[in-house]
Parts: structure tokens; C-alpha cells; sequence
């Protein structure tokens, strides 16, 4: 008996009725959706569902859309079980046949297409945060991975609250020809309570926004900008809102005033989150002027935060050095740009409950079990690319459920700081008050998922769609518009020789593990290009093949070899367009992008990880980030079939040399 074991015992305390609602459908061996508010126990869910299969001595696999929430996934139930568990996210495998396998969605789809046999004795499969189908770029992926999901894998979707989760059941109904039940829960055990920061005065209540706030004018953009500035100087900063006719002159939100307010109330620890990298350094910053912490607590988070970055091997790093005097008085900032092992070592430092105010962005919301008492939301708008809009009422819903820490807080607080010349009074209802969206099809279904298709099924594939998602929501020209984007992809790849009609080419064998890639790869392959490459050129080419340049990021020059591999790439790239554009394939296959080059030749031959960083305008954590992806596309390299052994060798050398110190995430793994 394990200590996940499915008794009375597995939980000490009552189940809520919709939990137990779930609980008694899986007992019954029956595949379920739950759709809950964030912080209402899904959790409790997962957890019956891995102990009962334990204990019938099959597999369970669990999904998760983001590397860090699987790692997360990996320790807590590594501390529960210990050997049963496994890993596998594309840069670390371990474990690979245990009883609990974590996986990211794509690793699962992947395996689903390429290796199903090993699957046989998996009883459940568990889709952590399934409304991720939703998402523009990764959605096709959770698509695929439920549709292609055997009849004997029971599955079990947990999700945000949406409203069309019966929809998606109904789909899976269709499709599986199985049961799946529904258990749809709107109540949230910890009550959450929204205050809003305007005219730098706390206001509790929506009139109190409108009439103190926006001075009973909604919508501040017809006023010119002279009438409608923040005040900003010293001479402004204790003077009243002003209104004269059509002059309204508005109070800046302080930081300060905001945190005075929380520590007043006892509504701390925060999280903070704002949707800019660098800002959430400045504001974490500003916040540890602030005497947040008791000299106890300042000592012991001294400790913890030394004992920490000793682990993990940061004592010499300087972002955590500077870190440092931020944690030691409460404070603390987290982003992608971080280290992952620094992000690591901060979100141990505010899990100690020691941290009392932690700016971040918002994929901290993301899965990642790290509640507060308040949460603070610094604008309702964001950047969406190359625009500026209002949050999605299903994102708001998910950063504020991180307020309110079920048994520890009688409510959660949540802030929203308003500009109102930024945003209009009923734009602020709309993101606290509309439905959440629904969650809606992303279908885009790659060159390599279709060829692992077309290996099985030949140009029978397409009798697929019906299956799908896109085509349970969509009819008519819609539909068929999806049908035939799936039937021009297939014919490109006949036209490339990727495929004919009796089955894989050479070309379609050798790009069927290199998921996203596969054309650029597969092209430069078979012209013989890849086999000229040594193998830091090959570490250089992959790590420029899975980049993607953030806006407005400066060019960095170009250096010798980044120049050779650019023009290696040029007519392969300008051959795959023209036939993509030529059968109205969008979009075009991603062209390399080479600002990592400099970075990774150094890294090859053995620099240091900080000098990096003069070779590159990224942050550290992407390029820790787009090397660990260069890693797992080094070993999807290595499995390619007809390939010269020569390549597989040299693949195997750049990994060697790529996959080591910070770029290891097994190793980070490990040491957590």
C-alpha cells in the first residue's frame, strides 16, 4: 500500500460535494471533465485518480502545459511515492516506464503517434489546465493528444471555469464512443473580495470607482491629454482630483501607499502582477524600501536564501546576488527572463510564507501552487502581440484566484490599480463581470503529426477530421475551409516527396520526429547541407532554427558562422515558401533566426554561462530556455531515420557540450 493509497485516509479532511462528485464518477472507471474556480481543490482530484491507479497496479500519466508546473508535479509527488514516479518534458527523461509519468501535453502527443505500444498498461490520463486547448499557438496540441488518446486511457480534464465545458465533453462523447461526465463547479471556498487603487486611494466598491475614481465620468479618451494627465510631480502628489468643466487632473497609484495598506490590514503576503520583465524588477525595487519583515525573519530568510543558492549552484551569480538584498526584506520579483534555477530558489523562498511581496508576470498564475492572501493586478490591459487590450476575463480569473489560501485565509483580496485615462469605467466591469470565453479550437495540425498519421492511415487520414474538435464546433464553409487547409498541407508534401501514395519517402521517414522543424531540417538533409556541418555549426543552426527574436529586441551582428549558416539556409527556406505559399499554407514555415549564435559557439567550446551574456541582447533565462530546446531538438535529431550515422554522432557531441551547468535541467531536477 502506497501512501497515495485511495482511503478515507488519502485526504484529512471532508470532500467537497463537487470533489466527491468526481471521486464516486471515477470509481466508476468513467472519464470526467471538472471546471472549477482556480483555488477550489481540483488538485484533490488528480490526487484519487493517481492513488487508485497505484494501487490497481497500472500507469497514470499526467499533463501539464508548462515545464515548471511538471517539475513541480515531479518533486511533490516524488515526495509522496518515490520511485513511481517519472519525468519526461523533451529536455529531461527519467523514469521513463514508472507507474506516474509527468509529461507536457506535446511529449504526450508525441508518444501517442510515435510509440502508443508503450502505453498499454496506462489506466488514466490526467490534462491539467485542459483549457489550454484555447491557446492560439499550443491548443492544436491538446487538441490532437485528447483525439488521438485510446479507448482503454480513461481521461480526467481539469480546468479554469468555462462555459462550454459540456460541449467538450460532448465531443469526447462522439468521438471515443465512451461516457464522460461533467462536474461543474461554481462555488470558491475562499470568497474573493475586489478593491481597486485609483486616484491612489483604496475604493471597495465598484460605485465608490465610478463616483471617487473616474469623478462620474466613464470613459475619460474624449478629454485631450492636457485635461486628462496624471500628475505627476511633487507639486501634485498630496493634492485632490481635480474636475473643472472638461479638466480632470488624476493622482498617481503609489506603491507605497499600496503596501502601507496591505501590511495594515493584514492582507499580506502579495503577489503582484504586472506584464513587463523589467518591471517587475523596478517595482520589487521600490517595494523593499518598505520594512516588510521583523530582524527575525530578515535573519532566517538571510539563511534560507544562502543555504538555497548554495544548492543550486547561484553563490557567484549575479542576478541573485542582487537578489539578495530583496529577499532579506521581504521582497522578490519572478519572470521568464530569470534563470530557471533562480526562478527556482525564489519560489522556495516565497513558498516559506517568509516573502511577503513578490512581483511577477503572469505565467507565476500558471498551475504553479503558489497562493497568497492578496493579489494585486497592476493595469487590466496588456500587450497582445503588436496591441494593446483588455485582459481575458478567463486570465483576470486566473491571477485572482491566487488570492485567498484555502484553511489559512477566511478571504482573498484582490487589487486592480486603474488608470482612467488608460481605461474606460465599463471596461473594467467587462473584465471582472463577463463569462469567462469559451473555450474554442486551435486546430493546426503540423507536417510531422501528418506524417505519423499518413504512416498509418495514407491520405485516409483526412477521414480524421470529422473527428475533431474544429469540426464538432464549426459547419459549412467554415468547416470545410478547415478540411481543405489539412488537405493542401498533405499535397505539399506529396509535391516535396515527403509522401506518395504508397506511403513515407526517405524525406517523410526522416522528418517525422522533428515536430515543428521539419521541413527547414529535412530540406537542408536532404541536399547533404546538415552532413557538411561540424558540430558546434549543427548547435548553432538548431538553437537559430528554434528561436523566436521578443519585439523589439536589437539585432546583434552577425558573426562569421551565423553569416555561413544563414546563407546554407536561404534556398532550402525560399524552396518550402514558395510551395507553401503556392498551396496557401499559413503560416510559413519559421525561417531561422540567428541572435543566439555568438552565444552558443561560446557556449560549444566551453565558455562560462556570464559571458554569454555579452554576446547577446537575450535575457538569461531564454537563452537557458531556447538552448534546453535545442537540446531536446538535438535529441529528436538523434532519432531520425534515414539518417548517415555520422549525423547522429555529431548530434550526439553538440548535446554533450550544449546539455551542461545551467542549460541541465535534469540536473536542476535533481538538486530540487
Amino acid at each position: 500500500m502506497t501512501s497515495m493509497d485511495p482511503s478515507p485516509s488519502l485526504h484529512a479532511f471532508t470532500y467537497d460535494p463537487f470533489q466527491q462528485r468526481a471521486i464516486d464518477v471515477i470509481d466508476r472507471d468513467t472519464s470526467l471533465f471538472v471546471s472549477a474556480p482556480t483555488g477550489s481543490g481540483k488538485t484533490v482530484i488528480a490526487d484519487y485518480v493517481i492513488a487508485k491507479t497505484l494501487r490497481e497496479g497500472r500507469q497514470v500519466i499526467y499533463t501539464a502545459p508548462v515545464k515548471a508546473l511538471s517539475n513541480q508535479k515531479f518533486r511533490e509527488f516524488t515526495a509522496r511515492v518515490g520511485e513511481q514516479v517519472g519525468i519526461m518534458t523533451g529536455d529531461v527523461t527519467l523514469n521513463p516506464t514508472a507507474s506516474i509519468l509527468i509529461m507536457t501535453t506535446e511529449i504526450y502527443r508525441n508518444t501517442l503517434l510515435e510509440n502508443s505500444h508503450r502505453l498499454a498498461r496506462c489506466a488514466w490520463v490526467i490534462f491539467d489546465e485542459i483549457h489550454y486547448l484555447d491557446d492560439p499557438e499550443r491548443g492544436t496540441v491538446w487538441e490532437e493528444a485528447i483525439l488521438f488518446t485510446p479507448p482503454h486511457i480513461n481521461l480526467l480534464a481539469l480546468s479554469a471555469t468555462i462555459p462550454n465545458v459540456e460541449e467538450l465533453a460532448e465531443w469526447i462523447r462522439r468521438v471515443h464512443e465512451r461516457p464522460v461526465e461533467v462536474v461543474l463547479e461554481t462555488h470558491r471556498p475562499v470568497p474573493l473580495q475586489i478593491l481597486y487603487q485609483c486616484q491612489n486611494t483604496i475604493l471597495d466598491t465598484a460605485p465608490k470607482l465610478k463616483r471617487e475614481g473616474y469623478l462620474n465620468r466613464e470613459d475619460w479618451s474624449g478629454l485631450s491629454a492636457n485635461t486628462r494627465r496624471w500628475g505627476g510631480g511633487r507639486h501634485m502628489r498630496h493634492r485632490r482630483p481635480q474636475r473643472r468643466e472638461d479638466h480632470f487632473v488624476s493622482r498617481p497609484n503609489r506603491l507605497d501607499a499600496l503596501i502601507r495598506h496591505l501590511q495594515e490590514t493584514d492582507r499580506l503576503p502579495c503577489i503582484f502582477f504586472t506584464f513587463g520583465r523589467r518591471r517587475t524588477e523596478d517595482l520589487a525595487l521600490e517595494a523593499s524600501g518598505l520594512p516588510l519583515v521583523s530582524p527575525a525573519e530578515r535573519d532566517r530568510l538571510r539563511e534560507l536564501f544562502s543555504s538555497l543558492r548554495e544548492r543550486y549552484h547561484l553563490s557567484d551569480d549575479r542576478t541573485t546576488q542582487a537578489l539578495a538584498h530583496l529577499i532579506e526584506r521581504g521582497v522578490a520579483y519572478h519572470h521568464a527572463g530569470m534563470l530557471p534555477t533562480t526562478k527556482e530558489v525564489v519560489e522556495q523562498c516565497f513558498v516559506s510564507r517568509m516573502v511577503k511581496f513578490i512581483v511577477t508576470t503572469e505565467t507565476f498564475a500558471l498551475g504553479i501552487n503558489m497562493p497568497a492572501r492578496s493579489v494585486v493586478l497592476d493595469t487590466v490591459k496588456k500587450r497582445f502581440g503588436d496591441r494593446v487590450d483588455l485582459l481575458r476575463t478567463r486570465q483576470f480569473q486566473q491571477m485572482a484566484g491566487r488570492a485567498g489560501r484555502r484553511g489559512l485565509d477566511p478571504a482573498g483580496f484582490v487589487y486592480l490599480r486603474i488608470n482612467p485615462s488608460f481605461v474606460t469605467y465599463p471596461e473594467v466591469m467587462r473584465v471582472l463581470h463577463n463569462p469567462p470565453e469559451k473555450v474554442e479550437s486551435r486546430l493546426n495540425t503540423g507536417y510531422a503529426t501528418l506524417l505519423n498519421l499518413y504512416q498509418r492511415h495514407g491520405r485516409k487520414l483526412l477521414d480524421l477530421f470529422p473527428k475533431t474538435f474544429y469540426a464538432f464546433q464549426t459547419s459549412g464553409a467554415r468547416r470545410d475551409a478547415g478540411l481543405s487547409a489539412m488537405e493542401r498541407k498533405l499535397d505539399l508534401l506529396e509535391q516535396l516527396d515527403y509522401v506518395d501514395a504508397r506511403g513515407l519517402r526517405p524525406k517523410g521517414e526522416f522528418a517525422l520526429c522533428l515536430y515543428g522543424y521539419e521541413l527547414l531540417l529535412t530540406e537542408l538533409h536532404d541536399r547533404g547541407l546538415l552532413d557538411d556541418l561540424d558540430p558546434p555549426a549543427l548547435a548553432v543552426l538548431l538553437s537559430a532554427a528554434v528561436y523566436e527574436p521578443r519585439p523589439g529586441l536589437r539585432l546583434v551582428k552577425s558573426n562569421r558562422l551565423s553569416k555561413r549558416l544563414e546563407e546554407l539556409c536561404q534556398v532550402p527556406l525560399m524552396h518550402i515558401h514558395q510551395a507553401e505559399r503556392a498551396h496557401r499554407v499559413k503560416p510559413l514555415s519559421k525561417a531561422p533566426q540567428f541572435q543566439l549564435a555568438a552565444a552558443m559557439e561560446a557556449w560549444f567550446h566551453g565558455a562560462p554561462f556570464a559571458q554569454l551574456l555579452k554576446l547577446s541582447e537575450v535575457d538569461e533565462g531564454e537563452i537557458v530556455r531556447y538552448f534546453r530546446m535545442t537540446v531536446q531538438l538535438l535529441r529528436q535529431l538523434m532519432e531520425t531515420r534515414h539518417a548517415d550515422p555520422s549525423l547522429h554522432r555529431k548530434a550526439s557531441l553538440a548535446l554533450q557540450r550544449v546539455n551542461r551547468d545551467v542549460v541541465d535541467a535534469e540536473q536542476q531536477l535533481r538538486l530540487g
